[in-house]
């Protein structure tokens, strides 16, 4: 008979999404600045706290707040021990069971294990669907080799696995994690996520804000960074119990720290985001919030590789646009501003819009009949290639033949009407350039008279990205 060797409780952030801010939450737990840093003796407590709080949910009576951790349990690991319709009801047994999975390793000194099917260190255990999360489904019964018991994990990986829903923002039914380039970011948006976990297990998901979403808690962590570090951020969200699984992925862009970082330290641009916030905030008939307004904006700077996600300069662009006397001068000089910082800092353009405004402007100013009817004639055609090129020969001929000085010519329309990469987001700033331009010459195209309001006035001095009801406290979590 062989002698085994128990391998070192260590622990590493690789690659993968789950297993990394998996490692992340058990370095906040154990509170040690890094997954590398966590010790076989941290192993011990994370391992503990993970199994007393899984026991304590699986227990727990279905109206008890403590049983919404169950919930997060069943939408990561719906076949285990933990969370099986069929688990023991007494608390000692399925810890127990529990605690039989967090074991170290025993590894053969001859046979040496196997490879970790994350970090790569030798395993002496093999683990299935029933305790890995995202790992096949119920609509297959088995994608491994024949005779393959199962992939590889680590006892380090394995506590990281469970301990994912710690750092990480969940949901009754779904899970979200944190990707980033700088792994300072990791770190703070899974330490905001343990101290609102212990929050879910003690009070219930009524304990969150309202209108609450993970990609705030994403951009406040990147918001931190240095605003010269290049670092995209990458959300991934799943839900794998034992109905359809799915998962979705949305990404910022690299240049997403300076952004913010430039809206942050400018006050027209900051004014701009504060008012985006505001529009974008719900309240019901009785006053209380609904739908938060940094939470959504924040979603804005997000991008689903599916496409299926709204564009912050098209958000802008219907803010601007619903009528076009709906913001004074200085609120929508703001929002342009905002417009064009997006798109100069995250998109890299460098749009020169004002030849091509100037000549449309002057065209709803002085062409024949009413600027207002002129203005809904370009408004028309503001966004379709072809009949804005349209409209911009027309307005040259006419402004020619009225003995007006013409300051564009096709070469600088180009941008505009051709089927080029960001022609799209050229007509939308132009299109917020010719409006604001009609508003500083003072071009009156309605009889509405916009008034200050001094309520909008001191929320707009806010700082950005800070819900109101919202407390995110310090950032590091607790055991």
């Amino acid at each position: 008979m062989s002698a085994t060797a128990v391998v070192p409780g260590v622990l590493a952030a690789t690659g993968h999404p789950l297993q990394c801010a998996g490692a992340w939450a058990v370095a906040v737990l154990a509170r040690r600045s890094c997954p590398e840093e966590v010790t076989a003796a941290d192993l011990d407590r994370v391992a503990a706290v993970v199994v007393e709080d899984a026991v304590r949910a699986a227990v727990a009576e279905k109206d008890t707040a403590a049983y919404d951790w169950w919930k997060v349990l069943f939408a990561l690991y719906p076949n285990s021990k933990a969370t099986h319709s069929k688990r023991p009801r007494d608390a000692a047994a399925l810890k127990e069971a529990l605690a039989a999975l967090f074991v170290p390793d025993a590894v053969d000194p001859v046979a040496g294990g196997w490879p970790c099917t994350f970090c790569g260190a030798r395993a002496g255990a093999v683990w299935t669907k029933s305790t890995l999360p995202m790992f096949d489904t119920n609509m297959a019964l088995n994608t491994l080799p024949p005779n393959v018991p199962g992939w590889p994990v680590c006892r380090g990986c394995r506590i990281a696995a469970w301990a994912l829903p710690y750092g990480s923002w969940v949901t009754a039914g779904s899970v979200t994690v944190l990707a980033c380039e700088v792994a300072g970011a990791e770190r703070r948006f899974a330490a905001r996520n343990v101290r609102e976990a212990g929050r879910i297990m003690q009070l219930g998901f009524g304990a969150r804000r309202s209108g609450a979403r993970p990609e705030l808690s994403a951009v406040r962590a990147v918001r931190a960074l240095r605003s010269d570090v290049q670092a995209a951020a990458t959300l991934w969200t799943f839900k794998n119990d034992n109905q359809e699984p799915w998962l979705r992925v949305v990404r910022t862009r690299q240049s997403l720290a300076r952004f913010l970082a430039v809206v942050d330290g400018n006050s027209e641009p900051r004014r701009g985001w504060r008012l985006l916030e505001l529009s974008l905030t719900r309240r019901g008939r009785d006053g209380q919030l609904e739908t938060s307004g940094p939470d959504e904006a924040a979603r804005l700077l997000f991008e689903a590789d599916d496409g299926r996600s709204r564009s912050l300069l098209w958000s802008l662009h219907q803010l601007l646009h619903p009528r076009e006397d709906s913001w004074n001068v200085r609120d929508r000089a703001a929002l342009a501003r905002l417009a064009f910082t997006y798109a100069e800092e995250i998109l890299g353009m460098n749009p020169h819009l004002e030849p091509v405004a100037t000549l449309v402007a002057d065209w709803i100013e002085h062409g024949s009949g009413s600027p207002r009817g002129r203005l809904a004639e370009y408004r028309q055609v503001a966004l379709n290639d072809y009949h804005l090129g349209k409209l911009l020969n027309t307005a040259q001929f006419r402004l020619t033949l009225d003995g007006r000085p013409v300051g564009a010519g096709p070469e600088d329309w180009r941008l505009f009407i051709e089927r080029r990469p960001r022609a799209w987001e050229h007509r939308m700033l132009l299109a917020t350039r010719v409006i604001q331009l009609l508003q500083e010459r003072g071009v009156k195209v309605s009889d509405a008279a916009i008034s200050a309001d001094e309520e909008t006035e001191r929320l707009v001095e806010q700082p950005i990205l800070e819900p109101a009801d919202g407390d995110f406290g310090d950032e590091m979590g607790e055991m």
